[in-house]
């Protein structure tokens, strides 16, 4: 019988041959984000012209999706479940295909009904057991290793060991593929003051001993800023960033209050730099699982005083959420919001929080809108929206009548949208929304604020001539 060392030389070769194992027909669910094997997908790529009719399935790519290229047309073709940069265009074009799903349910939405034969990852090296890690991205990837025939894993000394569920012995592997690089990295950039205000509302609404679920992106990182007066918080999320980092290390995420996974930050992968690679490699405080079990809303609700932060792109009056599309167009995906929402209210003093600025296109169109944009499909229905922040403040919607869930949108959108959405108020309701002294405070500096936009739109109009 051979020990692990003499399995993993046995199962050693380059991508080019690795690749080999593929078939024309096949599907080939890869791995995503910090844990996208490259040096494969590159292999694949080089030798397009030898594939016919091959399903690539992956999730968000902090890369190319050179599978949208002309030229693979007839060769590869991308089936995407969270659209990225590189490939909305190609969706709303019709090049690439996009899958829709709650993020909880991909992993069997992957194995029972887009079936891959193959399945592409990215591991760490074996430990002295011959264990390798899913490190960064466990999510759905470990687990379409448990049942696609062919199994093809990059080995990358730069991708952490992680704890939890994210291990796997090297005989459960076809071929193993020998390339270091480094991982892609979402680096932190310097919070806007929008972001720093809306952090601060949210702030407001975590006690002590909460437990947390925060994303990635400016908005959680502001949240995360404004925490160092918290104690006892917990850490249970889809994903984070390195915006958590420095709270775990300085003991303010401790996860001492969770019922679940006491003492432990459960992570289904981790969306940072080297800062947030570095800490969770080999630490044993830091869990990877699966997302079936990450974002299910029963195994969320399990732990009390759960708080849910995600961000969206529109509500509307009635508080209906839009997270993904914009119009016919498709911007990013469900992802895990739904997840955590439901998970969140179903927790035992439990809170969700859709937070945003609160208008786009620097300052041109208002992201609280009447009527959500024709064509966009709607995230979170308006049963499951609890709160609402922008810089402007918070919107407690749970329990409240649709004239009352107006008013308090009307309340925290930007000054110099309220006049429209005042009258769209009365339109709709057939009332005046507030008293006559409560107008003036709303108009009060709504002057200033639509002159400051006339300028824009005219500096706008201007640049656009002079080009």
């Amino acid at each position: 019988m051979m020990n692990w060392k003499e399995i993993y030389e046995s199962k050693l070769t380059t991508a080019q041959e690795a690749i080999k194992a593929i078939r024309d027909g096949d599907k080939v669910v890869t791995g995503f984000g910090c844990g996208e094997p490259f040096e494969i997908e590159r292999a694949l790529i080089e030798n397009y012209q030898s594939y016919h009719d091959v399903q690539i399935i992956n999730m968000l790519t902090l890369g190319d999706s050179p599978w949208c290229r002309p030229e693979m047309k007839g060769h590869f073709v991308l089936n995407t479940l969270f659209a990225s940069t590189s490939n909305r265009k190609a969706i709303s074009n019709g090049v690439c295909e996009f899958t829709t799903s709650h993020f909880y349910e991909i992993p069997e939405i992957i194995k029972n009904y887009i079936c891959p034969r193959v399945s592409i990852v990215m591991v760490s090296p074996p430990d002295e057991h011959g264990y390798v890690s899913f490190g960064t991205t466990v999510d759905y990837t470990k687990g379409t290793t448990d049942y696609c025939e062919i199994v093809i894993a990059q080995v990358n000394k730069y991708m952490p060991r992680t704890f939890g569920n994210s291990i796997k012995h090297v005989r459960e592997f076809t071929y193993f593929v020998e390339h270091d690089e480094k991982l892609p990295e979402v680096k932190s950039v310097e919070i806007s003051d929008t972001e720093m205000k809306i952090g601060k509302y949210c702030a407001s609404l975590i006690n002590d001993g909460d437990c947390l679920q925060l994303g990635i992106g400016g908005i959680p990182n502001a949240v995360c800023a404004q925490l160092w007066d918290k104690k006892d918080l917990g850490l249970h999320s889809e994903l984070v960033g390195d915006g958590v980092v420095d709270l775990l290390e300085a003991g303010i995420i401790n996860n001492k209050k969770k019922q679940t996974n006491n003492g432990r930050t459960v992570l289904g992968a981790a969306f940072g730099s080297e800062k947030l690679n570095n800490y969770i490699n080999n630490n044993p405080s830091v869990e990877m699982h699966p997302i079936d079990y990450v974002n299910n809303p029963s195994e969320i609700a399990k732990n009390d005083n759960m708080v849910s932060i995600n961000s969206c792109l529109q509500v509307d009056l009635l508080g209906q959420v839009v997270s993904d599309t914009v119009g016919l167009n498709q911007f990013s995906a469900v992802g895990g919001q739904v997840d955590f929402v439901r998970g969140a209210t179903m927790s035992k003093g439990g809170r969700s929080i859709i937070a945003m600025p609160s208008t786009a296109k620097n300052g041109l169109i208002s992201r609280i809108v009447p009527l959500i944009t024709e064509g966009s499909a709607v995230t979170t229905p308006r049963n499951d929206v609890n709160y609402v922040v922008t810089e402007y403040g918070i919107a407690q919607l749970k329990g409240k009548t649709l004239k009352e869930r107006a008013k308090a949108l009307i309340l925290i959108t930007h000054p110099k949208f309220r006049p429209h959405l005042i009258l769209e108020y009365q339109k709709r309701f057939n009332e005046e929304p507030f008293t006559k002294e409560e107008l003036k405070e709303q108009f009060k500096d709504v002057k200033e604020h639509i002159i400051d936009a006339a300028d824009q739109l005219i500096d706008e109009i201007k640049d656009k001539i002079s080009k």
